[in-house]
């Protein structure tokens, strides 16, 4: 598929949302990406990216411009199903055919053991999954929902995500993470494949505890020990990554979250 021509629309422009767009420019696409203050526009100039200012709390929203694409990409940590709920709306009356919600494998409780997508297990009452079903029950265009693990690497050390005086829960808990490229990588191949209509769990192939991953995080930013409470009778879960590595075809570039360094 060629990608000379085609817009990409992408709501959020944060951590995540910047190193795509800017990814998304180097392939060739023509990409426009939202703020909600006109001071990051100069930025997003700098990179190629057309400055759109959008704020999804807002009620009276103008959205003329910047759904004038064929993809949207949805990234922001908001949980506003009104906003979503007003957002939707206006893709309908829009250019969009194809939207990447982003989502995150909070939207599954605790269940002991290992999860895939199909088997429904999502927790309906979680706001997120609430937003999901909003997109995905959206007849007037295709949605893939994209569930990533907490999301790791660059400024987001996770050594650092714990201070030392700080007693981290559920120690024995196992994580679910996966790095910042990997999370851009993916969605490149989504719209290289121009692959639809699915939901996709992703992180990496390990699973380590919570114990053992962070402590060995926290080492190499030099803190030696951290505080782990003594009760693991919270419950975890493992979110399989299989379906994506066999529908996309792809091979994490961080697979072993053990080896990654920071």
């Amino acid at each position: 598929m060629g990608n000379d021509k085609i817009n990409i629309s992408l709501l959020g422009t944060g951590w995540l949302g910047l190193p795509l767009a800017k990814e998304l420019v180097l392939k060739g696409y023509l990409v426009k990406g939202s703020t909600r203050t006109l001071e990051r526009n100069p930025e997003l100039l700098s990179a190629h990216i057309s400055p759109y200012n959008i704020d999804l709390h807002e009620q009276n929203q103008n959205w003329n411009g910047f759904l004038d694409s064929e993809i949207l990409v949805v990234n922001t940590p908001s949980k506003n199903v009104d906003g979503f709920k007003r957002l939707i709306d206006n893709i309908e009356h829009s250019a969009i055919q194809k939207v990447i919600f982003i989502s995150s494998t909070s939207v599954y409780p605790n269940l002991n053991r290992v999860i895939y997508e199909d088997e429904n297990l999502e927790d309906n009452k979680h706001p997120l999954r609430i937003i999901e079903k909003h997109f995905l029950g959206n007849a007037n265009f295709q949605t893939n929902i994209i569930r990533f693990g907490g999301l790791i690497g660059y400024s987001r050390h996770p050594g650092r995500f714990f201070n030392s005086s700080a007693t981290i829960k559920n120690p024995d808990a196992k994580v679910n993470l996966i790095h910042r490229d990997d999370c851009i990588d993916i969605i490149v191949k989504i719209f290289l494949l121009d692959f639809w209509g699915e939901q996709l769990n992703c992180c990496a192939d390990t699973h380590p505890t919570k114990m053992d991953f962070y402590s060995s995080a926290a080492l190499q930013c030099g803190i030696a020990e951290l505080n782990f409470e003594q009760n693991n009778d919270r419950g975890y879960k493992i979110i399989s990554n299989h379906k994506v590595k066999k529908l996309l075809r792809y091979a994490f570039t961080y697979p072993d979250l053990m080896k990654i360094k920071f």
